[in-house]
């Protein structure tokens, strides 16, 4: 028989822990609102600062927006020739993905799957593409595309973005095919599938999870890049839309009225990107690192 007082004890007990969850439940959304929120405030900055003019701007350089204008977005729009420079980065970013999404399968398949010398020694060359810094390299490929009279094109600099993404590509393909079991292939080898027909319908299909999370990585350091449209870019219609928007820096400094409202357009693409797939994107990542 079990006391009664121990009886009285025990709901107490219990309520105390129930009590306790919530509170570290309390405590754990409210760390990661303030984090978000810190995370966000630089962005929100800009955006306030985007909205409002130069003259109250320099009267009041950390308050809100008394009058909130949309005409430094409509002055910069037609300085940073906005149109343009954005239909430049979508095109560069989708060519580059397709054509990583072609190769980078291909590629990696026979690596993982042939047991052979060279084929370790081939991964291990492409891994070391991930260590190697662009600024090693940056003259050599600065040579080499001007050589082949690739300077200021598109294809000049899709190719490059293919190929510095190659190295990540090739690492995650190959490492993801490791965890298909052989046995699906061989099904499919018994049933009469041509190595090609095992690979396109049987591996190929498998690998959707992975081809998102590569090509998300792949958008973001397109996007963002600075460096190598600038080498390679130079003629002004050509230009990738972050290229446009350093063009609001002077040598001296910058008119945030001007660099902000810039700073927001070139990143609206990519956040309505996200939002509108947000669900699809969530999904292939978490597929992928529940797959590896």
């Amino acid at each position: 028989m079990i006391p009664s007082s121990v009886v009285k004890i025990l709901p107490k007990k219990e309520m105390q822990k129930r009590s306790m969850r919530q509170w570290s439940s309390h405590l754990r959304v409210a760390a990661l609102l303030l984090i978000t929120f810190i995370f966000l405030l630089p962005f929100l900055y800009v955006l306030l600062v985007s909205l409002r003019s130069r003259l109250e701007l320099l009267m009041s350089p950390l308050g809100l927006p008394q009058n909130p204008s949309l005409d430094n977005y409509r002055t910069v729009i037609g300085q940073m020739n906005y149109g343009r420079s954005l239909l430049n980065t979508i095109g560069i970013s989708l060519a580059t993905c397709l054509l990583i999404s072609i190769i980078t399968p291909l590629a990696a398949y026979p690596l993982a799957r042939l047991s052979m010398r060279w084929t370790k020694a081939v991964y291990v060359l492409f891994s070391l593409g991930l260590v190697i810094p662009f600024f090693l390299i940056m003259i050599p490929l600065y040579t080499v595309v001007k050589s082949l009279g690739l300077m200021n094109t598109y294809t000049g600099v899709v190719l490059l973005y293919t190929t510095s993404n190659l190295p990540l590509g090739i690492f995650l393909y190959t490492s993801f095919i490791h965890t298909i079991p052989r046995e699906l292939e061989e099904a499919a080898v018994i049933d009469g599938s041509t190595p090609l027909q095992t690979f396109r319908y049987i591996v190929l299909p498998l690998l959707r999870p992975v081809t998102a999370t590569l090509l998300i990585f792949v958008v973001l350091s397109v996007w963002n890049d600075f460096l190598l449209p600038l080498l390679f870019l130079s003629n002004p219609e050509s230009r990738t839309i972050m290229i446009n928007v350093y063009s609001f820096v002077g040598q001296y400094g910058f008119d945030p009225t001007t660099l902000f409202p810039a700073s927001v357009l070139a990143s609206l693409p990519l956040l309505i990107f996200f939002f509108v797939l947000q669900r699809q994107i969530v999904a292939g990542i978490t597929a992928g690192a529940v797959k590896g």
